[in-house]
């Protein structure tokens, strides 16, 4: 039977999980970090970090070998002729597979010395198991947290995170799981044994699905694939891309196909009493922006701050206002998704004046500020609109062989 009382225990052993407990124990915390599964541990994800991820990466202290990374210097959107880049404001990002990612934040944390305990499954809140506790009907059922029960005994702390990632059942045995969700999509991931052909993170658009290739370092890239209304066959949707598909016709599969989704998921809050939610646990809209690792990073410094304050009311606003920009981002590039001429048409605008993208892009990494950005990016974007804006062959791409879907 464990019985330990941390100050902080962290239920949940993914990169959220992780960077919360080194970061409460730079912060001089005890802490205890749970998690059934054994690292690495894997799951379909991007595997892109923007700049500030990289950044509070780095100050948690935890290092990637080059060899296991690959330096990513800006975005670049593609569909049929079209093609929008621009690069990151500042300091460059990153692509990192996942269990590379994990493996070194496990290594951090146990430097350290948080006492991780792989293999141990938390049942429910003590005395609350899952399927017993309350619904989103009824959140008062359950008073404030104190502690876990597992399948090694209970466990006890002052604090409690949730990092029990995107379908938490934490957060729906506290009471916080939101309504269901509007847009069912779903994510998924493999990786081709192929030399990057590109430092930037490539975004292919077509109709109803969007397929992201990350750069990994050495011979390795990822493609993660986003859709609704499709079935989940990586090799079907990838022809929905022929010069992505070609290119990768000839590069061997290094990864199984691995998916997840829905990914729209909403909650009543991310604090109850003392239990928090970091990362995906707290919420997520979809990972068309590919913010996700990065938010997760801010999540755990702003819960630690909280916690060293003794107040997770504080987490709470902060979580709402960090989130609130990516929020935004996601929405609009959702909307324009669901509009082919208008997704097409706002390309083009933005390809025509690489001005506008590159401002668009240094507000979605946090180094320009929303509001005044926002005051000279729309009225520039909706005069563009206005305008008739010519075809813009792709340098990257080969002539298109008939004419184009815009």
């Amino acid at each position: 039977m464990i019985d330990r009382r941390p100050d902080i225990l962290v239920i949940g052993g993914g990169p959220a999980g992780l960077a919360t407990s080194i970061r409460a124990r730079q912060a001089g915390l005890a802490v205890t970090l749970v998690d059934g599964g054994q690292p690495p541990i894997d799951k379909a994800c991007g595997e892109g970090l923007m700049p500030d991820g990289v950044a509070l990466l780095a100050r948690l202290g935890v290092v990637l070998p080059k060899d296991q990374c690959r330096t990513l210097r800006g975005v670049r959107y593609i569909e049929d002729d079209i093609v929008v880049e621009g690069p990151f404001p500042g300091p460059p990002g990153l692509g990192v597979r996942r269990l590379d990612l994990h493996r070194a934040l496990v290594s951090r944390a146990e430097a350290i010395g948080v006492d991780l305990c792989w293999g141990v499954r938390v049942l429910g809140f003590e005395g609350s198991p899952f399927g017993a506790g309350p619904d989103a009907r009824a959140p008062g059922r359950l008073r404030a947290p104190d502690s876990v029960a597992t399948d090694d005994g209970p466990m006890r702390a002052r604090w409690l995170v949730a990092a029990d990632g995107l379908h938490s059942p934490l957060r729906r045995a506290a009471g916080l799981e939101g309504p269901p969700a509007r847009c069912r999509r779903f994510g998924l991931r493999r990786h081709f044994a192929v030399a990057p052909w590109t430092d930037h993170v490539e975004v292919h658009w077509s109709d109803g699905v969007e397929a992201y290739v990350t750069p990994l370092g050495g011979d390795l890239v990822g493609v993660a694939l986003l859709f609704a209304d499709q079935p989940p066959d990586f090799d079907r949707i990838l022809r929905r891309f022929p010069t992505l598909a070609r290119r990768l016709a000839v590069a061997p599969a290094a990864s199984r196909q691995r998916g997840a989704g829905p990914l729209e998921q909403r909650t009543r809050g991310v604090v109850r009493g003392n239990l928090a939610l970091v990362g995906d646990a707290a919420g997520y809209l979809d990972a068309i922006t590919g913010e996700g690792l990065s938010l997760a990073f801010h999540d755990a410094f702003a819960v630690v701050e909280a916690i060293v304050r003794g107040n997770l009311a504080i987490y709470a606003v902060a979580h709402r206002r960090m989130a609130r920009v990516p929020t935004t981002m996601i929405r609009l590039a959702l909307f324009v998704d669901r509009h082919p001429r208008l997704r097409r048409r706002v390309m083009r605008a933005l390809a025509a004046d690489p001005r506008l993208f590159r401002a668009l892009l240094a507000v979605h990494v946090r180094v320009r500020p929303p509001a005044p950005a926002a005051a000279w990016i729309l009225p520039r974007l909706a005069l563009r609109l206005a305008l008739p804006l010519p075809a813009l062959t792709s340098p990257f791409l080969p002539p298109p062989s008939g004419p184009g879907r815009g």
